[in-house]
């Protein structure tokens, strides 16, 4: 496997996105079009995005992740976050992904993950 791929992994009403090392605009394209279709053909009522191996990512990662809170919010959904390292961790709080999507240590707190909190 390279390590460019995503890997996608259904739970329930769940959808795992496990990233790769670097979310750059080269690959944001694949991320979209991909996610796009599994949302189109599956009831999705949670992203959970696992930055476990993310060391990199640009305003295009930021984009994506945005466009899925939107598309989360509007049908009553969320946007998870877990794994995510210090580095990736600045770049979502300046890209103000952090006031927007909850964090968790692990995949399953992710998944067991209830609506604690809303911020607009």
């Amino acid at each position: 496997m390279s390590s460019q791929n995503f890997i996608y992994e259904a739970k329930g009403e769940c959808l795992v996105i496990h990233l790769p090392k670097e979310l750059d605009h080269h690959n944001c394209r694949n991320l979209r079009y991909e996610t796009d279709l599994i949302l189109a053909e599956h009831y999705i009522s949670k992203i959970i995005f696992d930055f476990s191996r993310t060391e990199f990512m640009d305003s295009s990662g930021i984009g994506v992740l945005l466009s899925r809170y939107k598309q989360m919010d509007r049908s009553g959904g969320r946007v998870v976050l877990y794994g995510v390292g210090t580095q990736i961790e600045r770049i979502l709080a300046i890209g103000g992904v952090l006031r927007l999507a909850e964090t968790c240590s692990t995949k399953e707190a992710a998944i067991k993950l209830e609506r604690s909190r809303t911020w607009k």
